[in-house]
């Protein structure tokens, strides 16, 4: 087991080796750059004048140096400034992380909640009516864009209460928070949930057919416990996958979410971003997003030995 998470975390280095050079790269290919933006949007004309910006931002030094450089400064904590608000990058995304976060965990949560009690209650009433209208909701799910089941959402709280469940303020505590991140976390956490349901449903019955589980009722143990501590635990694991995939996918997923509920969070604000060529801002958020997916990857292989003890790894 040691020697299969001294793996994965070696791996999980390489993997954003790999990701941060594509992410420097990639932003340099586009036409373009900050000093581009800023030189006409101020009107200048002044080529000189365009040669001191670029000289100012660093721009002038080779690739590999402007690189290595911000890999550097990410060892040691400093991301460097915005070119676009001249703040230290780390000022602009810090207050940013924990409203995505909060926004992510509480969608993530809904999810689960009724993602996998309503999977196992299909595949248990298989072919039931309430299997048909649930198999109807998960699919309604999968097939209707958060944004605009957040639209939808909105038009309904201002018809029917003159309410709009936006973000207009720093609410003072958690159950402020609570109240005002639940409604966009329910549209966003809408689709985790339908496919969720879905791929529990078909692992639940996948095992519902094992031996194991007919040996169990003839042992006579009640349903319940058949159902939830042999049958669901057996089927956890692709939906463990599912799970840790959503997760990740949603602290950088939520773009739409946040502009349509005016959330000041970390993906909003990475198209702003990208639109402005803020390379220092961007390359910065990206690196985030990519260690959260490579994290939840490697936690997600861990939790596979706690909930299935037949999985050993390096042995």
């Amino acid at each position: 087991m040691i020697s299969y998470v001294i793996q994965r975390l070696l791996l999980m280095v390489l993997t954003l080796f790999g990701v941060s050079v594509a992410i420097f790269l990639l932003l340099r290919i586009v036409p373009g750059n900050i000093a581009d933006i800023l030189f006409d949007s101020a009107g200048l004309i002044d080529p000189a004048e365009k040669k001191k910006i670029i000289a100012d931002l660093g721009l002038d030094l080779p690739l590999p140096m402007q690189y290595f450089q911000w890999l550097n400064g990410l060892f040691h904590g400093d991301l460097g400034f915005s070119y676009v608000s001249e703040k230290p990058v780390i000022d602009e995304i810090a207050p940013r992380i924990p409203i995505t976060a909060r926004l992510a965990a509480l969608a993530m949560f809904f999810a689960v909640a009724t993602g996998v009690p309503l999977g196992v209650l299909s595949a248990v009433r298989q072919n039931s009516s309430l299997d048909y209208v649930l198999r109807v909701f998960s699919l309604s799910g999968l097939s209707m864009p958060s944004f605009w089941l957040g639209l939808l959402i909105l038009m309904a709280f201002v018809r029917y209460t003159g309410f709009i469940p936006i973000y207009d303020r720093a609410p003072a505590n958690f159950w402020a928070w609570l109240a005002m991140l639940a409604v966009p976390a329910a549209a966003v956490g809408f689709r985790s949930s339908a496919l969720i349901m879905r791929l529990t449903r078909s692992s639940m019955l996948e095992v519902l057919r094992q031996d194991f589980v007919r040996t169990a009722r003839s042992k006579g143990l009640p349903e319940g416990r058949v159902t939830y501590e042999h049958a669901l635990r057996n089927a956890m694991l692709p939906v463990l996958t599912v799970i840790g995939v959503e997760t990740a996918f949603l602290f950088g997923g939520l773009i739409v979410t946040e502009t349509v509920f005016n959330i000041p969070g970390v993906a909003r604000f990475l198209v702003e971003a990208i639109r402005w060529r803020d390379y220092p801002m961007v390359q910065n958020l990206v690196m985030f997003i990519a260690t959260i997916v490579v994290m939840v990857n490697l936690i997600v292989d861990l939790i596979y030995m706690v909930v299935d003890p037949r999985i050993r790894y390096g042995e």
